[in-house]
């Protein structure tokens, strides 16, 4: 049996693959939906090391990054190098969002996946690729899992400041609020693209067979939708914010100007009484 072992991290809200690709010496304009692979030559020639048996390193636009093959000392030290090109990504604590599997090669068996690694009876040419691109997005996926929480209690302190009958948002407030929501829905949708697939899979009816096998066990699609319902309601809770807030506005404003004409009939019986 033959193995390959993918170590996936999400480290970063976006990675600039054109950037990296012209560190490196790659000539090639880099899609959203594309990967930059490193592997061989290339990677030995800008890291000075000599690549180990399998090994490859995956780049993707919306934030991950996957080592096949690579143990501890050269990921450390691609990270470093690529914090020199990319300063946005996290190079010290890129372990929190992380993601460990494996492609067993085992000939005469069935595609199965497990908890731990995933069966196929021999390594095509795609297969890396696509349990790369799974990888990575499940490891993005969590990390917009966990920066929800955040805005999630933010608008459960607004909620129960509104229990209590005092909502006391500014305009200011309420903009950071609504743009923090925005944000992370466009974060999900347009940079990890869960309903987007490898080009792979609309040439070969295998690759398209083994990627959605793959995306299935991992709950991709599944995990996309709680996130897109769980923003769907933070929206509809933010424009009931709105209302609430528009509302007290022109209750305010009414109240201003029915003062005003209070003074102005005080001023006219003040004039007549003299």
């Amino acid at each position: 049996m033959s193995e390959l072992r993918f170590t996936t991290f999400a480290i970063a809200q976006e990675i600039d693959l054109n950037r990296v690709a012209d560190a490196f010496g790659i000539r090639k304009k880099y899609t959203w939906e594309e990967a930059l692979v490193l592997s061989g030559y290339v990677l030995g020639q800008m890291t000075g090391w000599h690549s180990r048996e399998g090994e490859q390193i995956l780049l993707f636009s919306f934030g991950s990054i996957v080592f096949i093959n690579s143990n501890r000392e050269h990921i450390e030290k691609f990270l470093a190098y690529l914090k020199t090109v990319v300063p946005s990504i996290d190079a010290v604590n890129y372990r929190v969002y992380r993601e460990d599997y494996a492609l067993h090669v085992e000939p005469d068996q069935p595609v199965e996946c497990t908890d731990h690694f995933v069966r196929v009876p021999a390594l095509l040419p795609y297969y890396p690729e696509l349990v790369s691109t799974v990888m990575a997005k499940s490891a993005a996926l969590e990390r917009i899992e966990v920066q929800l929480e955040p805005i999630l209690d933010t608008i459960e302190s607004k909620l129960d400041r509104l229990e209590k009958g005092r909502l006391g948002l500014g305009n200011r407030e309420l903009a950071r609020t609504i743009a923090r929501v925005v944000r992370h829905e466009y974060n999900t949708i347009a940079y990890i693209m869960i309903l987007d697939k490898p080009d792979i899979t609309w040439t070969s009816s295998d690759a398209a067979d083994f990627y959605e096998k793959m995306a299935d066990f991992f709950e991709l699609t599944d995990r996309y939708e709680v996130i897109k319902h769980k923003t769907a309601i933070l929206e509809r809770i933010l424009d009931g914010f709105m209302s609430i807030s528009h509302s007290i506005r022109g209750l305010f404003v009414e109240w201003v100007i029915v003062l005003l004409i209070v003074v102005e009939v005080i001023l006219m019986l003040l004039d007549l009484l003299r």
